[in-house]
């Protein structure tokens, strides 16, 4: 694949999911729920991972891998959050926090949130983009990257429906997650989702200017732990679950697994 071909695809890609976005934007106009900004971002970087495995020119075998692998987390994370968050029809906490703090302003810098997350599809999608253009036969990073990401997609699946049933019981109204990976981390679904890149960047590592490719997990780490990730969630928490949120805090490793505080003094 050619510097212009690649750059082409990037194009076509990000013009895709700019129109998916704006025609969500204006959905919402209407309805004043942005919830699906998040369904649709996850589901975007699926579809631009098929696309890039079509248009491609590198080593089938690894375009059907690659597309295979991020459609399987991508569309399973939409599904998750269509039906976690989005089918309600109540917004999003988050959002509507944003939402009675903008007031009028609201509507376009909605538009905002939702072009920064079309183009944050694009530039993210990097890594399927060189995958698809390597011609390198199959080798040790495409192992690595099969391996990491089955553990990563199931550790993220696992958080989700523990996650689920905990919060699917009335009696934990009010009350924070603590079974399971959440014993451990604050954050489990992000941390293996941020794995789910680690592998994505594998698959890409055998292509010509592959380093490139590590430019979207050091993306999703910073998002994640600084930006649209934990910050918000967590003080949406303390809003909704306050002191016992709190002392979760204080006894819980934020991102990456680890035993409790409170165990780890004994």
């Amino acid at each position: 694949m050619t510097l212009a071909q690649a750059l082409a695809h990037l194009g076509l890609g990000a013009a895709f999911a700019v129109a998916v976005l704006f025609g969500l934007w204006l959905l919402q106009l209407r309805t004043r729920n942005a919830t699906v900004v998040d369904v649709a971002w996850a589901a975007n970087l699926g579809a631009l991972a098929v696309w890039y495995a079509v248009a491609g020119s590198g080593l089938p075998q690894r375009r059907l891998l690659m597309a295979t692998a991020v459609v399987a987390a991508t569309w399973r994370l939409a599904l998750h959050l269509w039906l976690d968050r989005a089918r309600t029809g109540v917004e999003d906490g988050r959002y509507a926090v944003l939402r009675e703090r903008w007031g009028r302003s609201a509507p376009l810098k909605f538009l905002y949130v939702y072009l920064i997350q079309a183009l944050l599809d694009a530039m993210l999608s990097l890594p399927f983009l060189l995958a698809a253009g390597s011609t390198a036969p199959l080798g040790l990073f495409d192992g690595l990257a099969c391996a990491l990401w089955g553990a990563a997609w199931l550790g993220e699946r696992a958080a989700d429906r523990q996650l689920a049933r905990f919060k699917a019981d009335p009696l934990n109204r009010g009350r924070t997650c603590r079974a399971g990976l959440w014993r451990f981390s604050r954050h489990p679904n992000y941390f293996f989702q941020w794995l789910l890149w680690c592998s994505y960047a594998l698959f890409a590592a055998s292509a010509p200017w592959g380093w490139l490719a590590w430019s979207a997990p050091l993306a999703m780490l910073e998002l994640i732990l600084f930006v649209s990730g934990i910050p918000p969630t967590e003080a949406q928490a303390l809003r909704s679950r306050g002191d016992d949120y709190r002392a979760y805090q204080r006894e819980t490793s934020a991102f990456v697994p680890w035993f409790p505080r409170s165990q780890a003094l004994r």
